[in-house]
C-alpha cells in the first residue's frame, strides 16, 4: 500500500493525532514506533516522504537514517524536540532534508509536508550543462567532469536553482523561498547543505570556485572553475 508519509515517532499521542489531522486534508500518514517497524513497514508498503524523530526508545533516528539513505532517497524531515545546533547539523549531514522542531504547529507542518511531496513529485525540466557540471532534472542526476555525484534531494534542488541563476546574486531569503518553499527555514540548514555542494563540487571547498558566498547577501554561482 503507498501512502503520504511515514510517521516515525515514539510518541504514540502525537503521532496519532498527526495522522488524522493530516487525513483531515486528504494527506494519508501511517505511524511506527521503531526503526526495526520502520523497515519492516518498508518492505511491504512505500510512502513518499518520512517524518522521523531522533529519539526512539532503544534506538536513534540517525543511525535509522543513515540505514534509510542506503535504500531510498525520498524526503526525510526530522522532527524533535533536541534544539542544539550540532543536532541539526548532523541530521542534516546524514541525508535529513529538514529539521523540525517539537512542539511543532500541525498546520505548520502540513504546511511544510505539501511542500516536499508537491516538489518530490513535480515534473522535471530539461538538463542543464554549465562549465564541468550536467545537471539533469529528467533523470534527478549531476556530472562533473562526465562522472556520476550523488546528491540528495535537497542538494539537487538547491543546485538546480542555483545553477539556473548563474551569476546572479542570490539572497538567503529567496533561497528559504525558492528552494525550501518555505520562509522560515533556518541559516543553519542552507549552509549545511552549501558546505556539503561545496564538498562534492570544488576542487577546493575551502576556496570555492564554484559557488562564491557574498557575504551579508547570500551566495552566487559562477560555473567558471577550471
Amino acid at each position: 500500500m503507498r501512502y503520504d508519509c511515514l510517521i516515525v515517532d515514539d510518541e504514540e499521542a502525537l503521532s496519532q493525532s498527526t495522522c488524522e489531522y493530516f487525513g483531515m486534508f486528504d494527506i494519508s500518514a501511517y505511524w511506527v514506533s521503531n526503526d526495526t517497524e520502520c523497515m519492516r513497514f518498508l518492505q511491504a508498503n512505500s510512502a513518499d516522504l518520512i517524518l522521523l524523530d531522533i529519539n526512539l526508545g532503544s534506538s536513534s533516528g540517525f543511525d535509522l537514517c543513515k540505514r534509510l539513505r542506503e535504500v531510498t532517497d525520498i524526503p526525510i524531515l526530522f522532527i524533535s524536540a533536541r534544539q542544539s545546533d550540532d543536532d541539526m547539523i548532523l541530521a542534516l549531514s546524514i541525508g535529513g532534508d529538514d529539521y523540525i522542531q517539537k512542539p511543532y504547529s500541525l498546520s505548520v507542518l502540513l504546511a511544510k509536508v505539501k511542500v516536499v511531496l508537491g516538489r518530490y513529485r513535480s515534473a522535471p525540466s530539461p538538463t542543464l550543462t554549465i562549465g564541468r557540471l550536467v545537471l539533469d532534472e529528467a533523470a534527478q542526476s549531476l556530472r562533473l567532469d562526465g562522472q556520476n555525484v550523488e546528491l540528495k534531494t535537497m542538494e539537487f534542488k538547491l543546485l538546480s536553482y542555483l545553477m539556473k541563476n548563474q551569476n546572479r546574486v542570490i539572497s538567503k531569503e529567496e533561497l528559504f523561498r525558492r528552494v525550501w518553499e518555505d520562509s522560515i527555514t533556518s541559516d543553519n540548514t542552507l549552509n549545511v547543505h552549501i558546505r556539503r555542494l561545496r564538498e562534492k563540487l570544488e576542487d577546493d571547498p575551502n576556496k570555492p570556485q564554484l559557488i562564491k558566498t557574498v557575504w551579508g547577501t547570500g551566495y552566487l554561482f559562477a560555473g567558471d572553475a577550471q
